[in-house]
Order: structure tokens, then sequence, then C-alpha cells
């Protein structure tokens, strides 16, 4: 069980690790995009807009699901906790509550990406707004 306890671990907060890794070169990928944009090279609007939305998507994506991924392994965790549990056919308190103690940190790990996740993609989708509004205001 210790063996499995350690994929759970490892696997769910590593998957959360790498979703902060790739919202935050996201963000910081599409700043220094727009810093150096410059909306007069666009004719089209759309054509502007596409290059603006360029991988928020998968932001977004990473965003709305990070908490769902620390709920599979809270979940997955205290599934673990009542089958050792069982198995061991004893009920020892301080047991039990450091292993839902443990199980919870992948919910709290979930939360720790998608409320990052979800401010950088809203700062970057005012910022898209406001690139937009400049191209109008140059092309209207």
């Amino acid at each position: 069980m210790g063996g499995l306890k350690a994929a759970i671990d490892y696997g769910v907060i590593g998957l959360l690790v790498a979703m902060s890794i790739v919202v935050f070169a996201i963000f910081i990928e599409r700043m220094l995009f727009y810093r150096g944009l410059d909306p007069k090279r666009f004719t089209h609007r759309r054509e502007l807009e596409i290059a603006l939305t360029s991988r928020l998507n998968l932001m977004a994506i990473m965003a709305s699901n990070a908490p769902y991924v620390g709920l599979l392994g809270t979940v997955l965790g205290i599934m673990l906790t009542f089958t050792v549990m069982g198995s061991d056919g004893q009920l020892d308190s301080a047991r039990i509550m450091s292993g839902l103690a443990l199980a919870l940190k992948a919910t709290a790990a979930g939360l720790m990406v998608a409320i990052p996740a979800v401010t950088l993609y809203n700062l970057l989708l005012r910022r898209v707004r406001v690139l937009l509004a400049r191209w109008e205001t140059l092309h209207g």
C-alpha cells in the first residue's frame, strides 16, 4: 500500500506542479508577445484576435481543471486510507486523521494552482481587450 500512496501523492501533486508550470510559462510568453506587439501591422481584426488569444484556451483548461485534479487526489487518498483501515481491522483515530489530512493536501494543491491560473488568465484577457481596442482606434 505504501507504493500506491506514493503513486497517488506524487502522481497528483506532480500533475498539478506540471499544470502550474505550463500556466506560468504561457503567461510569461503571452506578456512578452503583447509587449512587443504592434497592432498597426494587422490589417484584419480577426487576425489580430487569433494572434492575441493563442494558447489562452490551454490556460483556461488548466485553471478550470486543477481543482478537479486535486479533488481526485483527495478521493483516492481517502479511499486508500479506508482500504488500509479495513485491511488492518482496527480503528486508530490518529492514523485515520493523519491519512485524511494527507489526502486533503491534494485539494489544497489544486486550489493553489487554480486560483493564480484564473487570475493570470483574466489579466491576459484584459490585455487582449485593450490591444483590440487600440487596433479599433487605429483602424476605425
